[in-house]
């Protein structure tokens, strides 16, 4: 498996696994895919990842800039993430985050946040808490992590792309 940054080539094949990793999911009002094309018009897309295997796309990731009241800079939302159905469970969508992360931190990026399971994405460090909070989510699926010493508070909104 390659993690690679996304081409331009990658466009519809991302459109159409991030269609089928999200479909019938019963979070999801199917409007992931409209999202990242959204924030790749934007130029929002801070890092697209794909996973590459035998010249498919399993796998994506985007990152994208996220605002806080405070008016710190530097932090991203994850997501959204995709892995094809068939290839859940093996890695795949670890190794985007892993992938991603390394890249954030290399670009100087304060921290990353995310709406998701405290289950899965706590293994990479991520942890819920009142220190920042976004409104369009349960507070215990909002996550976050500060790759630096300095912790950004407040409220947190996504790209405006999110809201189509």
């Amino acid at each position: 498996m390659i993690l690679r940054d996304e081409g331009a080539g990658d466009v519809d094949a991302i459109r159409a696994l991030t269609a089928r990793a999200f479909a019938g999911m019963p979070y999801s009002d199917g409007s992931e895919p409209a999202i990242v094309d959204r924030l790749r018009a934007a130029g929002a897309l801070t890092l697209s990842l794909v996973a590459e295997e035998a010249g498919l796309v399993v796998g994506h990731v985007a990152f994208s800039p996220v605002t806080v009241t405070d008016g710190s800079t530097g932090w991203y939302g994850l997501g959204p993430i995709s892995v094809a159905p068939e290839r859940q469970g093996q890695g795949i969508g670890s190794a985007l985050v892993r992938e991603g992360f390394a890249r954030l931190k290399a670009l100087g990026a304060a921290g990353c946040v995310l709406v998701g399971d405290p289950g899965y994405y706590g293994r990479f460090g991520l942890s819920t808490g009142p220190a920042l909070t976004y409104d369009g989510a349960p507070p215990e699926y909002f996550m976050h992590v500060a790759f630096s010493q300095v912790y950004a508070t407040g409220g947190v909104s996504y790209h405006p792309a999110f809201y189509g």
